[in-house]
C-alpha cells in the first residue's frame, strides 16, 4: 500500500472517530441549565396525544415524568436535561423540547407554548386512561 493511501485512510478514520465522539460525548456532559419535564394528572377534558402511540425510547423525558407521577414522587419529574455550553449539545442530543415539538406536530392543540421561553411550555398526554399535564421546568437549586 502506498504511503499516501495509508495516510489518507488514517485521516478518514480519525475524522470518523472524532465525529462519533462529538455525537456521544455531549449526552454525558452535565453542564449548563437543568431542565425537567414534570407531570401531573389533569382532571379536565381537552385535547391530548395518546401516549400509547409514542415510543418510550423516543420520549424518555415524558415517560420518565409520567412514571414519577405514577410512583408518587415529589416532584413528579423526569431526569434532568442539561443544555450544555453555548447550545452545542442540542445539535447532538435528544431534548425535552424535541419531545414537545413532536407532540405538537401530532396535535397542535395539545401543546401550550410559553411566550417568554421554553420553560413553562405545557403538553397534554393520555396514558392508561389518565390525562397528564406535562410542563418543562427548571430547578434553580440545581
Amino acid at each position: 500500500m502506498r504511503r499516501i493511501t495509508r495516510n489518507a485512510i488514517l485521516v478518514i478514520l480519525a475524522v470518523v472517530v472524532v465525529l462519533l465522539a462529538l455525537g456521544a460525548l455531549p449526552s454525558y456532559l452535565a453542564s449548563g441549565d437543568p431542565y425537567y419535564v414534570e407531570a401531573t394528572v389533569d382532571e379536565t377534558d381537552g385535547p391530548a396525544v395518546d401516549a400509547a402511540n409514542l415510543s418510550e425510547r423516543r420520549f424518555p423525558y415524558s415517560y420518565g415524568a409520567i412514571a414519577a407521577a405514577d410512583a408518587g414522587d415529589s416532584p413528579p419529574r423526569s431526569d434532568a436535561y442539561y443544555t450544555g455550553p453555548g447550545g452545542f449539545k442540542e445539535a447532538f442530543t435528544h431534548t425535552p423540547f424535541d419531545e414537545f415539538d413532536e407532540i405538537e406536530s401530532r396535535n397542535p392543540e395539545a401543546v401550550e407554548r410559553s411566550e417568554a421561553s421554553p420553560v413553562g411550555d405545557v403538553a397534554y398526554l393520555e396514558y392508561d386512561g389518565d390525562r397528564y399535564r406535562l410542563e418543562i421546568t427548571r430547578d434553580p437549586n440545581d
